[in-house]
This record gives structure tokens, C-alpha cells and sequence, in this order.
């Protein structure tokens, strides 16, 4: 679904590119981001929306069937339990778009990065 791989200068420009319902999609999962790490800083990086907290918090990204979730190798160790019936790999996860967004699973995931991070930060 990434209409054109152009750099984008905002999570706002990225997600206008998309048709509605994907807008939609892409809204709720960053408010569900900054709902769960309000502090965390919204930048793009590797052309994706990107949430910084005291380093790469998680990325997202749309794709033609899928919205891919990057919550960096620990977040998917951490939970890789919870992703039966989600194609994953090392670093991320997809979450087919005909199907709802698991956004408890999301929710525990940026908490689980957020004191990740925080706790690295902490400790240097």
C-alpha cells in the first residue's frame, strides 16, 4: 500500500497518502502509542512513523495487505508467544489489514519498550 516511497516530514504527511479506512487504522494505533508513552517524540525514520523514547521506541508502516509493527528484536522476543496466526520476524510483526488491530497486544508491547528504555537510559 506505500503509494510512494518518498521521504515524508511528518507522521501527519505520512499517513495523509493512504485512502481512509487506512488513515483510520494508522490514527488509532499512534494514539494508541502516545496514549501508552505520552513523552515519546514522533519523528520518521527509515521513511516510517517512528515513536522516540531515549532511543527508537517502535515503528509502523502500511503495506499493501499489512500494517507492519517494528517494536525492535526484545519487543518481539518478549512477545512472540502472543503472535501465533502473525507473520514476525526478528524485529517485527504484521497484522493483516482485513483483520482488526490487536490493540491490547500493541498497547502491552510500547509498554514493555517504553520501560525498556527507559530503564537503559536509567542505567548509563
Amino acid at each position: 500500500m506505500e503509494k510512494n516511497k518518498s521521504d515524508y516530514n511528518s507522521i501527519d504527511e505520512y499517513i495523509s497518502q493512504f485512502p481512509p479506512e487506512i488513515q483510520g487504522i494508522l490514527e488509532s494505533l499512534r494514539r494508541v502509542i502516545k496514549e501508552v508513552a505520552p513523552e515519546a517524540k514522533e519523528k520518521i525514520s527509515w521513511k516510517m512513523p517512528t515513536f522516540e523514547l531515549h532511543g527508537n521506541l517502535v515503528h509502523f508502516a502500511a503495506h499493501k495487505n499489512h500494517i507492519g509493527f517494528y517494536p525492535g528484536p526484545s519487543g518481539i522476543e518478549a512477545f512472540k508467544s502472543y503472535f501465533e496466526g502473525y507473520k514476525s520476524s526478528k524485529g517485527a510483526v504484521q497484522f493483516p489489514i482485513k483483520e482488526p488491530m490487536p490493540y491490547d497486544l500493541i498497547t502491552r508491547i510500547v509498554k514493555f519498550r517504553a520501560a525498556e528504555n527507559i530503564k537503559k537510559a536509567e542505567d548509563k
